[in-house]
């Protein structure tokens, strides 16, 4: 299994990768092992029940809104193939004084938190999906009064414009303070 993923990967494949996220081919060759492994059905491209194997994604509150990032917002395709696996994880590369790559920039990495948020695909966090996120995130621990209350002190904190909604520009603004590059990194292993 060792040599199955460095066979299968041509070097092309991986400067164009590298091109494109930002990885090192050694972590591409990394990422691509972990990859095969979670392909159960040796076809070259994960399912969500695949993503769902991960036990830290099983057992994440969010799990489920993680798991749909990877797959393409149309909800056509109900696979991910490896260079759409790696588009999703450069997210969460950490930001390297200049090396940014656009898909792990501050502004990407707060366009993928936002659509964590945005349950409904309209380009607007509403109370409704704010509570749901809520709910996914502390369970039973807090009751309902108190979810509520947090919602919407959240959406009167960021909306600026009065509408009862969080648009991305209003996100944005509210996680200014907020060091998402930091947050919303992973350190990829040479």
């Amino acid at each position: 299994m060792g040599n199955r993923s460095s066979l299968l990967l041509r070097e092309e494949e991986i400067a164009q990768i590298q091109e494109e996220t930002g990885f090192t081919p050694n972590q591409i060759e990394r990422l691509y092992s972990r990859f095969t492994s979670l392909d159960r059905g040796d076809c070259g491209t994960l399912s969500r029940d695949d993503f769902l194997r991960i036990p830290e994604l099983a057992i994440n509150p969010l799990g489920e809104r993680i798991v749909n990032s990877f797959f393409q917002e149309d909800g056509l395709n109900d696979r991910v193939n490896f260079r759409q696996f790696m588009h999703v994880l450069a997210h969460f590369r950490p930001i390297k004084k200049n090396k940014e790559n656009n898909l792990n920039s501050r502004e990407e990495k707060l366009r993928f938190a936002f659509k964590m948020y945005d349950l409904d695909n309209d380009d607007m966090i509403s109370k409704e999906e704010l509570l749901a996120i809520l709910h996914m995130m502390v369970g039973a621990n807090i009751n309902e009064e108190q979810l509520t209350s947090i919602a919407e002190r959240t959406i009167v904190e960021a909306d600026e414009d009065g509408d009862q909604m969080i648009s991305f520009e209003e996100f944005c603004k509210a996680l200014q303070r907020t060091d998402v590059a930091q947050k919303m990194s992973i350190r990829f292993l040479n």
